[in-house]
């Protein structure tokens, strides 16, 4: 047994006081006379025996009476199991991600959770929320009721290792109880690592009572025709029951096209035709799961012809020219000789072109002109001075020139899933006549290769950056020294090449996603873009590139939708944003990750039991009522004992 104030156990010295008074009460006597003094005798006697009964009696009742009511005041319990844990603080961790609307038995899973916690929660309980997107620190339910009830799920995916630095980052004196509410979809082990040893999680993990789900996953133009665009929307079937599923097509708000999916696999893809215009829309199914991967919002800006030119001999140059035509190109080509140094930074794309020696002040121009959005192709020349190449190109990246070779290599391997060729292939394939070069540079390089020789050594090599992109060719491709340029791969690799991310087809992009965006603008320095839409206005973070404008948009805007970027009030250009499909699987819950950690079903479940465990049990009440019952035992004694 503990006492709250051991310090009033002092005052049981106290109980020295009715001993006293017990011992040193006095009483006289007067002597009166009878003639009968043998029975007078007898009854003094039997008198001063009732007596002594009667005060040993009242002497015990008034010492326990005192020594109750001390002990009571003293607050004395038994300390409880879990003691050592009764100061711990309490976090919440939410789950308001995508995957938690699918259904459970009382309706969707998050607005469940969140009623849970308004009904469940005491209203006396100190702790901190935390969800996906959102952070209440030091708070009670009284005082966020109405941010729960107006709690949206988020576009931020639920990634518990984040959220548990933030906890652990959030400095306190006393461990912390973490209540983690999650339906588990896309949670993995290595999210689990931040769990220390000293904070307790308890888990609680809504179920979904059906797991199907139909999504759309990207959109790209399979194919551009002279006045029409071909897209493909590719789609993801997450059931056993495939159903057809009505696809619609809508531009500005307006249906353009409506089909049917059969579905005979997971995947399917299926292709509208639209005009080779401009589109501003979104394509919808029509899906009773998750809704949220149910639109995805695309825009196709309007053509703009791309600026580029070659720098190299006119009898080198001869075949670009078929490539890049007049209706989607303005081309030109120039001897280094003729080049106006000034015309650089108004071009999309580059080629420098078997040139032997690439002067200092042109590769000064070059490297500025890449880190603001421009695209360079390099192609060698057999006679290049390395030394000098090489100094160019480690501005770029690691791409390094060795030794020329003179044995025939075939160009047999196609990087597919290179982001030049997104959209160019309808499927992969090795059946074509392979390409050759009879000299070739061997070419040290960490980056990805586009195109590779039968040895797996690099023919073209992509360097990317945040805003462009450089080539490197390791081989001339003059005619005489190769026929690549009668290669099928000629048109379909230089066209991708030369598109800038300014005019690279469909803009569709994921909400999070850190690349960039490029807006081809001339602004001052005091001016600055605004993206908005009938809903949400937000300003990006934004860096002036001469004539473009680089924009990060982070986790911004908060909602998928069709965005107009704004130069003060003058519309520049379509934008749209789309949630990530990261949620759509919803049998992404692997059982056993969680069988080391305790689960509940419930807040309030973990709430009583937090508050049993903890809370010690307080006997003071039991000594006042012993306190009372000595004091009525006394009276008692008083009025009914002589």
């Amino acid at each position: 047994m503990h006492f709250k104030h051991p310090e009033i156990l002092y005052f049981l010295f106290l109980l020295i006081v009715p001993v006293l008074v017990h011992l040193f009460q006095l009483r006289r006597f007067k002597k009166e006379y009878f003639t009968n003094v043998r029975f007078l005798k007898a009854l003094s006697i039997q008198t001063r025996k009732s007596s002594k009964i009667k005060k040993w009696l009242l002497l015990a009742c008034r010492l326990l009476l005192i020594a109750f009511i001390i002990l009571a005041f003293a607050q004395p319990f038994f300390e409880s199991k879990d003691s050592k844990n009764a100061s711990n603080e309490m976090y919440i961790i939410l789950d308001n991600s995508f995957s938690m609307q699918a259904k459970g038995k009382k309706g969707e899973l998050l607005k469940r959770a969140v009623q849970e916690l308004l009904e469940e929660t005491p209203e006396s309980a100190n702790f901190s929320l935390l969800t996906n997107n959102e952070n209440y620190w030091n708070t009670d339910i009284k005082t966020i009721r109405s941010e729960l009830q107006n709690l949206k799920y988020s576009a931020v995916p639920f990634q518990l290792d984040n959220i548990l630095a933030k906890v652990k980052a959030h400095k306190s004196a006393f461990k912390k109880d973490i209540v983690i509410i999650t339906d588990a979809v896309g949670l993995t082990a290595n999210q689990l690592k931040n769990i220390g040893t000293d904070n307790i999680p308890y888990f609680i993990i809504p179920k979904a009572e059906q797991k199907n789900n139909v999504s759309i996953d990207s959109v790209f133009i399979r194919q551009t025709l002279d006045n029409f665009y071909e897209l493909s929307i590719n789609t993801t079937n997450y059931s056993d029951d495939f159903k057809p599923i009505s696809v619609a097509l809508y531009n500005q708000n307006k249906l353009a096209a409506k089909t049917i999916i059969n579905f005979k696999n997971k995947k399917e893809t299926i292709n509208f035709t639209i005009p080779k215009q401009a589109f501003h829309g979104y394509v919808s199914i029509e899906d009773n799961d998750l809704t949220y991967d149910n639109k995805l919002f695309f825009s196709i800006s309007k053509i703009k012809k791309t600026n580029i030119i070659s720098i190299g001999t006119p009898e080198k140059n001869n075949f670009l020219s078929r490539i890049y035509t007049n209706d989607e190109f303005n081309y030109g080509s120039f001897t280094l000789n003729a080049l106006d140094y000034n015309s650089i930074e108004k071009q999309d794309a580059i080629i420098l072109n078997e040139l032997d020696e690439i002067p200092q002040a042109l590769q000064t121009t070059l490297k500025s002109f890449v880190n603001k959005g421009g695209n360079l192709i390099v192609i060698p020349s057999e006679t290049a001075s390395i030394p000098n190449l090489n100094t160019f190109l480690k501005q770029f990246g690691s791409t390094q020139f060795q030794s020329l070779e003179t044995n025939e290599k075939l160009i047999t391997k196609i990087n597919f899933s290179h982001p030049l060729f997104a959209g160019v292939f309808e499927s992969k394939t090795n059946n074509f006549q392979y390409p050759k070069t009879k000299k070739e540079f061997t070419v040290s390089d960490t980056s990805p290769a586009v195109l590779n020789f039968e040895d797996q050594s690099p023919f073209l090599t992509g360097i990317r950056n945040a805003v462009s992109s450089v080539y490197v060719f390791s081989a001339p491709i003059n005619i005489s020294n190769s026929n690549f340029q009668q290669s099928p791969l000629i048109v379909p690799v230089f066209y991708k090449m030369a598109l800038s991310q300014l005019n690279n087809g469909i803009n569709a992009n994921i909400i999070g996603n850190s690349s960039s965006y490029l807006v081809s603008v001339l602004l001052s320095k005091d001016e600055i873009l605004t993206v908005k839409n009938q809903e949400e206005q937000f300003i990006p973070v934004q860096q002036l590139l001469n004539n473009k404008v680089q924009l990060f948009f982070n986790d911004y805007p908060e909602k998928a939708g069709n965005y107009t970027i704004y130069d003060s009030k003058n519309p520049i250009e379509n934008i749209s944003f789309n949630y990530p499909r990261t949620e759509s699987n919803l049998d992404q819950v692997n059982d056993n990750l969680l069988s080391d950690y305790k689960t509940s079903d419930s807040i309030a479940t973990i709430f009583d039991t937090l508050q049993t465990s903890r809370t010690d049990n307080q006997i003071w009440k039991w000594f006042i009522i012993f306190a009372l019952l000595f004091l009525a035992l006394e009276m008692a004694v008083i009025k009914f004992m002589k």
